[in-house]
């Protein structure tokens, strides 16, 4: 299928590794010019060296602070400078916290909220004016399907990720008559940094494979899944493949959640 994404223009916040690295590889590989933005130079330079060496595109690597207006706005004019606009945005940049309502201070709260949904929102702010100039763009929400099931020992991730969903739906509602697209995907348990710790405290006698496939982990598919997976599905959402789909959320959690 022709994805339509040559000459295309994106940004992929949290870019520098897992879902967010194998979506730029996958958009970059479609023909895409990509910035890939998150905190930590050195492994930024890592991720544009691999995006150069598998697809022959020059990415741009921005470091930056997702969750602060300012940097947003950097991030998004040294785009436009370098490749002349921009159509789609990842707001992939998260992290994992997870614990019990009355472990979580309120400076946690904050923290989470600030990069999880603000850094969505001001990515999106600041990428509007582009969007509107060339007629159009696609903007993606990272979030999870704890979002959707909230389980205990869950916060704050689920209630950023909650709000993630809201801002897709309502985001959709506003920008629909600027030919902008907002979508959202939900993660469940895709292979990672956090998954391989976990891998490595309570089974490291197992491989990756028998880890991933242990029934334990209740996924009705029968294993953990890998980053690429996710970044099929986003690619699609940012397509001309996927130009009527907007304001909806795809789980990518090999059926492990309750709800569609």
């Amino acid at each position: 299928m022709e994805l339509g994404l040559k000459g295309k223009v994106a940004i992929i916040t949290g870019g520098s590794k897992g879902i967010g690295l194998a979506t730029a590889l996958l958009l970059a590989a479609e023909g895409a010019e990509v910035t890939i933005v998150a905190r930590e130079a050195e492994s930024l330079r890592r991720s544009a060296e691999q995006i150069k060496e598998q697809t022959g595109k020059d990415a741009l690597a921005i470091s930056a602070d997702v969750s602060r207006p300012e940097e947003a706005a950097r991030a998004v004019a040294e785009t436009v400078a370098r490749f002349g606009g921009v159509n789609i945005l990842v707001n992939n940049a998260g992290t994992s916290a997870a614990r019990p309502f009355e472990q979580v201070e309120t400076d946690a709260w904050t923290a989470d909220l600030d990069l999880k949904l603000f850094g969505a929102v001001q990515f999106s702010r600041a990428v509007l004016p582009h969007m509107r100039q060339a007629g159009g763009g696609a903007i993606v929400n990272v979030t999870a399907v704890g979002g959707k099931t909230p389980g205990a020992s869950s916060l704050p991730t689920s209630v950023s990720r909650a709000a993630g969903l809201a801002l897709t739906k309502a985001m959709s509602k506003d920008l629909a008559a600027d030919r902008i697209r907002v979508n959202a995907v939900c993660i469940g348990l895709i292979r990672s940094a956090q998954i391989e710790r976990m891998w490595q405290a309570k089974a490291p006698e197992l491989s990756w494979d028998e880890f991933a496939a242990d029934a334990r982990h209740g996924i009705p598919l029968g294993r953990i899944g890998n980053a690429q997976e996710a970044a099929n599905v986003i690619g699609f959402l940012v397509s001309e493949a996927a130009s009527f789909v907007t304001g909806t959320s795809v789980n990518i959690d090999g059926g492990i959640s309750a709800v569609l």
